[in-house]
């Protein structure tokens, strides 16, 4: 009982990094129908420049990850402004395209800045673990779980009270038709993509204190939160939520009940047999409206 404690402490550990960096998939989807496959390299940029804000630079923490926000976030005001809407035919395989790109050119901007070095910070709050019922719980892993808990019904309060996001919404249910209302849809969109690489900065600096950060840390988190995402169902706040912590705790079962050469396998073999069940997830968005 003890060793399975353990599994789901650190299965929600990473299931919380996992659904942060889905929502900013499930975001970016609901109001563009875009599938961001850079998002990996988004939390990438996030990890290293906490690094060296925090680590480097010796910032206060709050100023830091505020600091890491609002750059990862910049980036993706830019990458939007500059990469997509200069498209003069914006078909979804161009767009597509064009985000695999700028996965590898962050990817190269990343190792010219940071070099090919593996860096790392300290926890939020000290290494001190807590013992619950024999099993050990990190200081950060709490931490990530209540940011992860704060954004996510922030999010939600967000898109359901305050009137940007109900423009928002309704540009994901129809771009014409809030076009027709008044709502500057261009605004939206660019909003979308920032709130969506911010979601990666975020993710990026809380991953930063529990695993070596390097330039390509990227590749291997944006295809398991968008595995994330399509588990839950893509669109939909919850649903990336839930296939995130789902995501999780099925790859830290798997890693110590079977085999540690499975763990990145098991995100894929998931997905495949839950999409051959429920193609649309297990949120699907048609069940529910999108975030």
């Amino acid at each position: 009982m003890q060793e399975l404690l353990q599994y789901l402490f650190s299965g929600i550990t990473n299931g919380a990094i996992y659904a942060v960096i889905a929502v900013g998939f499930s975001m970016l989807y609901s109001s563009t129908e875009l599938i961001n496959f850079a998002h990996g390299e988004f939390v990438m940029l996030g990890a290293l420049t906490l690094v060296t804000l925090w680590g480097g630079l010796h910032l206060p923490l709050a100023l830091a990850f505020i600091l890491t926000v609002g750059i990862v976030s910049g980036a993706g005001f830019i990458f939007e402004r500059f990469a997509v809407r200069t498209v003069k035919k914006p078909d979804h395989i161009v767009l597509v395209i064009i985000t695999v790109g700028a996965s590898i050119f962050l990817r190269g901007i990343g190792m010219l800045i940071w070099g090919k070095d593996a860096y790392s910070v300290p926890a939020f709050s000290g290494h001190q673990p807590l013992d619950i019922c024999g099993a050990t719980l990190l200081p950060q892993s709490i931490w990530i779980m209540a940011i992860v808990g704060i954004m996510v019904f922030g999010l939600y309060y967000f898109f359901s009270r305050t009137l940007t996001g109900k423009a928002m919404r309704a540009c994901a249910i129809s771009k014409r038709a809030a076009w027709i209302t008044g709502i500057p849809t261009g605004k939206m969109v660019l909003l979308a993509f920032m709130m969506s690489t911010g979601m990666g900065g975020v993710a990026g600096a809380m991953i930063a204190p529990i695993t070596m950060s390097s330039y390509d840390m990227g590749t291997i988190l944006g295809l398991k939160g968008f595995c994330a995402a399509m588990l839950g169902g893509i669109g939909s706040l919850w649903g990336a939520v839930i296939g995130g912590f789902l995501l999780g705790i099925a790859e830290a079962m798997g890693v110590g009940l079977i085999s540690s050469s499975l763990k990145d396998a098991i995100a894929f073999v998931l997905l495949l047999a839950i999409l051959y069940v429920r193609p649309g997830g297990i949120v699907n968005a048609r069940d529910v409206q999108r975030f």
